[in-house]
Formats: C-alpha cells, structure tokens, sequence
C-alpha cells in the first residue's frame, strides 16, 4: 500500500488522538480502527451500444455505535476499497465531532461519469441501489451525495429504494431536490458551514477575513460555493483551481466571471489575462488562507514544506496526509481540519434526516441558524481540546470525537 494511502492516514490520525484516551477504551480502539463491515459489488448496465458492461463499488459502514451509518456516494474512476473505508473512518470521526447522533459511512463506485449518458447513469444509479438496499435504510444507512453525484441521482436512488421495499422513504437518502423531501440549504451547506468555523476561528484570532488574500483548489460544487460566499466577507480571492490547472493574480480575480465558466461546465483555461498555473503551484502560493476543496493527499511530504498559507482550512476530506500536517504544524501554519471544517454537508443531511423522519420542514433561515450553532460550538469543543492537550486542532478534535464514539461502544457492550 501507498505512504499516501488515505485509510493508513485515517489509521494514523486516531492513534495519535488514542494516546490521550487509552487509560479506559483499549477493547473498544481495536475495534474501531476498522470499519464494521465492507461491501463490494458489481452492477451490470446496458448501455446505449448494447453492450453490458460491469461497474465495480464498494460501501463501507465504519461505526454505527451512536447512529446510523451516513456518508456520500462518490462516482469517481480513481475510486479504491481503500479510499471508500478511510472516508467512512473519517464520516464516523466528524459525525462525532459536531455531536450528530450518527455513524460513518462511505459509498464509491469506479466510473468516469461523464463517459456516460444520462440514461446509462440512471441505470447504474438504480443498479447500485439493487445491489445493496438491503443494507441501509432511515434508521440504518442513510446515503448522501459526494464528488460527481448530485440531487437528481439521489432522486433517481430514493425512487427505487421505494419501490423495493414497498412504501416511500424520502429519509433513506439526503441531498434530494425539495421537491421531494430535500432540505432549504443543503446546497451550499458544506461551504456555508466552512464559512462559519472560518469567520469564528479568525474571531477567536482577533481578525477578521477582510482584505485577507485566499486562494482555493478546486471551484466546483463545495469550492465554487465557498468562492461566492467567501467575496461576500471583503476577502480576496487570488487563486482557484479546476482539473485543467489554476489560475492566479496577486491583485484579485472576478469572481463572477469564474463562476459564469464553471456553471455553464467551461474550463478555467477560458479565462484570459491572468497567469495560469498547475494544482500544484496553486498550493504553494503565498496567501493568508488555503482552502484545498479537491481530493485526498493533495500536500504531502513532497510539497509540505513549500507551502506558504497562514491558515489552512480543509474543505475536501483528507487533503492533507500526517506527515505532511506534522510539517504544516513545525512551521506555525494552523489546519482547520476536514472533521470540522466540512461538516456543514454533514449536519444539514442530518437535518433533511430530521425533517424527513417528522414530515415538518424549515426555513432556510432556520436551517443556518442551527448549522451556525452547530459548526461554532464544534469548533469551541475541538480548540479547548487542542489547549488542554498541546497538540494540534486536527488532534483536539479526533479526541473530542473519538471519547464519544468510544463511550458509546463502551456503555452498548460493544
């Protein structure tokens, strides 16, 4: 396996929070460096030339010891069974954190979507959902969307979820359109709560993000929502990113004409007059605020020590891989870490859970009312630790975390 295989980071991550717990929960870490159960399966699909074709995905159910299992479907052709279980671990991990009464989950599935037609990825998307409702369930698995997949796939998945077992269950999977059981600001939710942990971290600092110079990979889905939301505060944003490379000028970029190329699906590469730079360089630009909103283990051991952010802020799950935090840490630069920092999307599926479940749903007002109290009070829990502890924020939030996910398996007897 890979130095940057994200489960051993996953791993790697709670034994060293563990150390500051092992007095009382020893029976209960063993168990929870694993996930509970890993499924794999193969789902046939007819496509539009004939032939069938398999598709491989993985879910993996970490931890259910507080709540059920709750985590994205990711469609990805990178996707790994590795990759599927850390994300699990870490679902369990910032469930926890922000005091959600869930556990971790992760689905993936190895497809390039956009090699499919519309009609081929509602096949697979039902097909997966053959494959495994057997497993989940409102009071057991409860699904989500992550990279690549979006409300209408929930729709499609929701839709024969039903039909399997007989009887509609809007709250078998969150992230739906509104129209069906979704939730008002489940949309921008995953950077709506970044923003909120950002704005109360910079307050705790005594500063505030005006005037502060931001750069973020990645502006699509949670990034593009973080770029809009983020020129709202009087920041700048002086980098971004999308699969083709990034962007930069020191002076600021427009805003509204990134967001023209990537809602209408055009290339980064299409905007003129600024210096156009790979992923890589992007991150190693001097800025006040990093926020990688990409894939895992984009810094590294390799690329650690040229980083020159004076805060960093994890909005894509594990961008950063231990090593590489153990560098960031030497040098002075603070993480807001992923557990914390994107559990907005987290927190308001739980939410669409919570209305689905009553049949009683609220405004959008109400919803980010509750998602600021959330995201505020985590990062409280999560920076006392850190104190108490002298280690990172990364560290004082697994601790914070991993005592809630322990004492629960412990007092279950399991």
């Amino acid at each position: 396996m890979s130095k940057n295989n994200p489960f051993l980071s996953a791993q790697s991550q709670m034994r060293t929070a563990y150390e500051f717990l092992a007095w009382q929960y020893d029976t209960e870490f063993a168990k929870i460096l694993y996930p509970e159960r890993v499924i794999e399966v193969n789902i046939p699909v007819q496509m539009d030339t004939g032939e069938i074709r398999n598709f491989v995905g993985y879910r993996s159910q970490h931890n259910a010891a507080r709540g059920p299992y709750k985590g994205g479907i990711r469609y990805h052709q990178d996707v790994t069974k590795d990759e599927v279980m850390a994300l699990s671990t870490w679902m369990s991990i910032k469930c926890a954190t922000l005091d959600l009464p869930l556990g971790g989950g992760k689905w993936g599935v190895i497809v390039n979507p956009k090699e499919l037609s519309e009609r081929e990825l509602e096949q697979l998307s039902r097909g997966w959902v053959r494959g495994l409702y057997k497993y989940i369930g409102p009071l057991d698995d409860v699904p989500a969307p992550d990279v690549n997949t979006n409300g209408t796939i929930m729709s499609w998945m929701v839709d024969e979820y039903s039909k399997l077992v007989g009887r509609w269950s809007p709250g078998t999977f969150t992230g739906k359109p509104l129209s069906i059981g979704g939730s008002l600001g489940r949309d921008t939710a995953t950077a709506q709560g970044g923003l909120y942990v950002l704005e109360a971290y910079m307050r705790a600092m005594w500063d505030t993000l005006a005037g502060k110079k931001v750069v973020i990979q990645w502006a699509w889905n949670a990034g593009l929502n973080m770029i809009e939301l983020i020129a709202k505060t009087g920041a700048i944003l002086i980098g971004t990113s999308d699969s083709h490379g990034g962007i930069y000028d020191a002076n600021g970029l427009d805003i509204a004409r990134i967001v023209e190329l990537k809602k209408n699906k055009k290339s980064l590469e299409e905007y003129s007059g600024v210096e156009h730079i790979t992923n890589g360089e992007l991150l190693e630009l001097d800025c006040d605020i990093l926020i990688p909103a990409a894939l895992e283990n984009q810094i590294t051991s390799d690329n650690a020590d040229k980083v020159r952010a004076g805060l960093i802020l994890e909005l894509a799950n594990g961008p950063i891989t231990p090593d590489a935090d153990k560098t960031l840490f030497a040098k002075g630069i603070p993480v807001i870490p992923d557990i914390l920092a994107n559990a907005g999307g987290v927190t308001v599926s739980y939410f669409e859970q919570v209305q689905n479940n009553t049949n009683y749903y609220w405004s959008r007002a109400e919803v980010q009312e509750k998602l600021k109290l959330k995201m505020e009070t985590a990062l409280a829990w999560a920076l006392e630790s850190a104190k108490t502890h002298n280690v990172m924020l990364r560290t004082g939030a697994y601790v914070v975390a991993m005592k809630r996910i322990l004492e629960a398996m412990k007092v279950r007897g399991m």
